[in-house]
């Protein structure tokens, strides 16, 4: 267990003011923090048991002593291997190739450290059983959405990825409680999806939500929240590895979904391969 310090760090900007003393003073001493108890931190970071138990359920742990276990597992990877390497404008080819290989492989480390694997476990149970499923994403989410359109699609499960937003609406109203809509947006507030994922939830289908760790505005508004991570600046990244994460949960629900009719699948996943070979003949 580990993505203790993860989680404390992006959930810093949510978390109440009489949290936060405990959870700066975790960040600065993480070493001393793991040799704690609740009191003794609560009284080094001059805060109350309480608000650190707080602190904790705001972070999705059980606990004082959950989070104390994560800490410990994040202090055993190596500083270095956890720091976004920026990308500088006069930087040689050697150094971007490593760089931005190096940053998508972070965000998907650290993806792994937060993403809940109940969740996860219950979004495909959710895609297996819909009858029909709506991909919704605005820019590079949009990609995202196309990229699980082509996958679902290939083992006959129904679904749209329009990139229209009033088509976008527009399908939200149609579907039903059979149905599943999956919202994509790294920051969780992008406007457009937000709305059509309320519709959607409005129209009795199951929401399921993919967006970076933390609180945010279309986590609150769906039934099952999937978390990614991503430690790109925004205005200079052009969505590298934030894609990259959200491509990689599309991965694992498909694979998931594929694995619950195996045999099925499979046959789907050859017949659709043969037919695109047999196109270019």
């Amino acid at each position: 267990m580990n993505g203790g310090l993860l989680r404390i760090r992006e959930s810093l900007h949510n978390i109440k003011r009489s949290e936060q003393n405990a959870a700066h003073y975790i960040l600065a001493n993480p070493d001393e923090v793991i040799r704690l108890s609740i009191k003794e931190l609560a009284e080094r970071s001059e805060s109350s048991t309480a608000a650190i138990i707080r602190m904790c359920k705001s972070i999705g742990v059980d606990g004082f002593q959950e989070l104390k276990i994560r800490i410990a597992g994040d202090l055993q990877s190596s500083t270095a291997q956890n720091e976004y390497k920026e990308i500088l404008p006069d930087a040689d080819r050697y150094t971007l190739i490593e760089s931005v290989s190096f940053n998508n492989i972070l965000s998907l480390r650290e993806t792994i450290k937060i993403l809940d694997a109940e969740a996860v476990e219950q979004a495909i149970g959710e895609l297996f059983r819909a009858t029909r499923i709506d991909f919704y994403g605005v820019g590079a989410s949009q990609l995202v959405a196309q990229d699980a359109q082509h996958k679902f699609l290939r083992i006959n499960k129904m679904c749209t990825a329009h990139s229209d937003s009033h088509l976008q609406l527009t399908s939200a109203v149609t579907l039903t409680a059979d149905d599943v809509a999956v919202g994509i947006s790294n920051s969780g507030e992008t406007s457009q999806i937000i709305s059509t994922m309320k519709q959607a939830r409005k129209s009795g289908a199951v929401t399921i939500g993919i967006t970076k760790y933390g609180t945010n505005s279309l986590a609150e508004c769906v039934d099952i929240h999937l978390t990614t991570f991503s430690t790109e600046a925004d205005e200079r990244s052009a969505a590298t590895s934030s894609r990259i994460a959200q491509l990689n949960v599309i991965d694992i629900l498909f694979r998931g979904v594929a694995a619950k009719n195996y045999d099925v699948s499979a046959a789907y996943l050859r017949q659709t391969r043969k037919a695109i070979r047999e196109q270019y003949k």
